[in-house]
């Protein structure tokens, strides 16, 4: 029995494809239209040259972990300064895009920054991104008895790699540049099942184990130190929104999470309350009230709270 040549559409489908080209044209056209969109092709940065930037970066800030398997040590320097070069070039293209679309957006076309002189403030911000990492990476070898070694934390863990590019997209969306910044948290999102906006505070020593379906939103805060588990949720509760119904952006809706607090796997954390310092939140708990420094929340203590059912 032979079999249709896959490269060769049926007739029927073949007739159909001028009218749905002219369908999707006509689609296209009304929603760059409806946005602002130009027609001067590219307007927007590329999800897979920031993938590729985040790959320099990591191997940068930890060359002989991260990077290329053929390095050397006597080739390090060498090997993280060419690294950075790279990874700068394409961010100041990227920056650009983004700038351009963001005056285009406002309907004045002047970039409110220079790509260059954000790539620079970025560059500068890497030393102590990487004195965090260090820090996250400890806090993962301390924290998790089957952990044997520092370089299989980093090598291995889903958190360090999500954490990794948190500090990298953090730094640019304080800068300024938020898109990127979101393309680069939904990469690691992607990669590692741990959601972490770019917009969150996350303190120094951070231990996100397993990590699998934590979401952290834009405006929570973590202090130092702090374990959460996987299936966590730091979300809001509630959304203000404005006269017309439409959700106010960046007003503050989410957890902040003092020093030294541990979250079990499950708890889901809502609303801009305080989780006091030393807090304990069991698993599978659903929390929308503030916390005393040093409590211990149990499934059993908020069901006691809520009463029996009716």
């Amino acid at each position: 029995m032979t079999q249709a040549s896959p490269s060769a559409p049926p007739p029927a489908a073949s007739e159909d494809l001028p009218a749905v080209v002219e369908a999707l044209r006509a689609a296209r056209r009304r929603w760059r239209e409806a946005h602002r969109r130009g027609d001067d092709g590219r307007e927007l940065p590329s999800r897979e040259l920031l993938a590729a930037m985040v790959q320099c970066l990591s191997g940068a800030l930890f060359p002989m972990r991260l990077g290329p398997p053929t390095l050397q040590p006597e080739n390090e320097d060498f090997y993280v300064g060419h690294t950075l070069g790279t990874a700068l070039v394409t961010l100041r293209q990227q920056a650009a895009l983004e700038l351009r679309h963001d005056a285009r957006q406002r309907g004045d076309g002047v970039p409110a920054a220079d790509a260059a002189e954000l790539a620079g403030r970025f560059l500068r911000t890497l030393p102590a991104v990487r004195e965090l990492l260090d820090g996250d990476v400890l806090a993962a070898f301390q924290g998790d008895p089957a952990a044997r070694s520092v370089d299989e934390v980093l090598l291995c863990y889903p958190g360090v790699r999500a954490l990794i590019s948190h500090r990298l997209a953090h730094e640019l969306y304080g800068l300024g540049l938020p898109l990127i910044a979101r393309v680069i948290a939904e990469l690691a999102h992607a990669e590692t099942g741990i959601d972490i906006h770019p917009g969150a505070r996350i303190g120094a020593g951070c231990f996100i184990d397993h990590g699998t379906g934590v979401v952290i939103g834009e405006t929570a805060v973590l202090g130092e130190r702090v374990r959460i588990y996987q299936n966590v949720t730091l979300g809001a509760k509630s959304f203000p929104t404005d006269g017309d119904g439409h959700a106010l952006k960046g007003q503050p809706r989410h957890p902040v999470v003092e020093d030294d607090v541990v979250i079990y796997a499950g708890a889901t954390v809502l609303g801009r309350i305080t989780l006091g310092r030393g807090a304990v939140i069991g698993g599978n708990v659903w929390l929308t009230r503030s916390v005393a420094p040093g409590s211990l929340v149990t499934q059993a203590d908020m069901q006691s709270q809520s009463g029996p059912a009716a």
